[in-house]
């Protein structure tokens, strides 16, 4: 690869220079994007497709005329690339440059702003100079907690992607710690993988991949196997793992709008039974994904006769307090608080639901909310003897919350006074501070001072 640190950036002379110095970046060779290497990359680590990529960029027309820069903001700039959301030019230029490498791409209307151009900075059907600098790069996160990190090796096929319930025939190669312990051809049920030892994280890639599409998962020990570890696979307990998958075909799951009431209704029975026993084998990811399905096909649904419409309602209302239980067990209390509150916009007096809201209130240190719940829970079943001793837990902890924040705010006080103490021999004054009254978040402080 060439490497050039002064190209000449006068009309006639850019095309001429990359031409003969540059290398064509594009996968049919057709000139529409040339690089010139300015300063050579560090580790030879190139990004993937859907990568989170980091660069500053500076935007010439060839006449050198400046019209766009990050390093004038101030503020580099952030894409995944490969993914379209840049443009085209950027995407094949990017994913050609190693981190820390700084390179010029020649860039035909066609990759670049195309007939049109760009209204007051690029005339129309004109070619651009980008000089690029790759500051960094990084995975895709799929998940919130970062615990599924994908770096797509090949591009999939489409736009189609396997939904909850499809069928996907995929290859499958895991390793961990650099030892291969898992190599085959398998298919499974997208939210029931784990029934063939597939681990969680890879089930919950399939819906953001395509077909033909060929990745490298780094999946973290909840996503992977876990405190228990595989022992089958030689693999202890919180291992990092890494999964290499290929998606080779899949066959959708109807979809909600696909499918008629008795249709939805009629699978939505296999579904809770199925998530019901995922609950009981510990598995709770598991059961939470067909739970949600039932509440995708069912919530909208209305029905029709008295009879029906009990039918959607006690599957709702079953599966948003399955979920509020397993949530429960997987420490999102939000999560459960949010599935409790959807069962009492529909029944209010729903003893489960008013329950478990305040165990997950209460987990989250919210007392008087918690305690609340409880409270309510012993109006609708006054035999109820866990709400009864969860309220005295709640009472214990309210007033140990208010013991603490007696003694910080005692504290705070002792360190105000000795300060203005300090201040008060220097000016001769005398300050004497009587707390009169302190609750939990609320004081009043009464100053006397003798001159």
């Amino acid at each position: 690869m060439t490497t050039d640190q002064d190209l000449p950036m006068d009309g006639q002379s850019a095309t001429a220079v990359f031409a003969a110095k540059g290398i064509d970046v594009t996968t049919n060779k057709d000139h529409g994007v040339i690089k010139v290497v300015k300063h050579e990359g560090r580790d030879g680590d190139q990004p993937m497709i859907g990568d989170r990529v980091t660069v500053h960029y500076t935007g010439k027309l060839l006449n050198g005329k400046k019209f766009d820069c990050s390093r004038d903001r101030k503020e580099p700039f952030c894409f995944n690339v490969g993914k379209g959301q840049v443009l085209k030019a950027w995407d094949i230029g990017v994913l050609s440059m190693q981190r820390g490498e700084v390179c010029t791409l020649l860039c035909q209307p066609e990759y670049a702003y195309g007939p049109a151009g760009n209204p007051d900075k690029i005339p129309p059907s004109t070619p651009v100079v980008f000089e690029m600098e790759l500051l960094n790069f990084e995975g895709e996160m799929l998940t919130d907690d970062s615990g599924i990190l994908r770096r797509i090796k090949v591009k999939g096929d489409g736009y189609s992607n396997p939904n909850d319930g499809a069928t996907v025939d995929v290859h499958l190669e895991g390793s961990c710690g650099g030892r291969l312990f898992d190599c085959r051809d398998i298919s499974f049920i997208v939210g029931e993988a784990e029934d063939k030892g597939v681990p969680l994280g890879v089930d919950r890639a399939m819906d953001k991949m395509q077909k033909g599409e060929c990745c490298i998962l780094y999946l973290k020990p909840k996503y992977g196997f876990g405190s228990e570890g595989k022992p089958e696979y030689k693999i202890g307990p919180d291992k990092d793992i890494i999964y290499e998958v290929t998606l080779k075909d899949f066959q959708r799951a109807k979809e909600s709008w696909e499918m008629d009431l008795k249709q939805k209704l009629d699978l939505a029975a296999g579904v809770k039974h199925k998530g019901n026993q995922y609950f009981k084998a510990g598995r709770h990811h598991q059961a939470v994904i067909q739970y949600q399905r039932i509440v995708s096909w069912l919530e909208m649904e209305c029905g029709t006769g008295i009879e029906q419409q009990k039918k959607i309602q006690d599957f709702i209302l079953t599966s948003h307090l399955n979920l509020a239980l397993c949530f429960l067990r997987l420490k999102e209390y939000s999560q459960v608080v949010e599935n409790c509150n959807k069962v009492i916009e529909l029944d209010e007096n729903n003893e489960k639901a008013l329950y478990r809201r305040g165990e997950a209130r209460l987990l989250r240190n919210e007392f008087t909310l918690a305690m609340a719940d409880f409270q309510q829970v012993l109006q609708v079943n006054p035999s109820n003897r866990a709400a009864r001793a969860q309220i005295s837990i709640c009472q214990s902890k309210i007033k140990e919350h208010h013991e603490q924040d007696k003694k910080t705010y005692a504290n705070m006080f002792q360190k105000f006074a000795e300060r203005d103490a300090k201040v008060c021999k220097l000016t001769g004054h005398v300050e004497i501070i009587f707390i009169s009254e302190m609750t939990n978040a609320l004081f009043k402080v009464v100053y006397f001072r003798l001159l």
